[in-house]
């Protein structure tokens, strides 16, 4: 479900980005956490799924 929701809210980011409500420049600090956040919860999924297995 997490990353689900942190792919979402990037999804909505670069929407208002590309229909310019806001600019790069103002949303690009948000997108790399939230990039951060998606790329950490990938992580802990696959550590995860790789302990069930054993």
């Amino acid at each position: 479900m997490v990353e689900e929701e942190a792919d979402e809210s990037l999804y909505w980011k670069s929407l208002i980005v590309e229909v310019g409500l806001l600019s790069l420049e103002k949303v690009s600090n948000l997108m790399l956490e939230n990039t951060e956040i998606l790329a950490m919860t990938v992580a802990s999924i696959k550590s995860l799924r790789n302990k069930s297995k054993i």
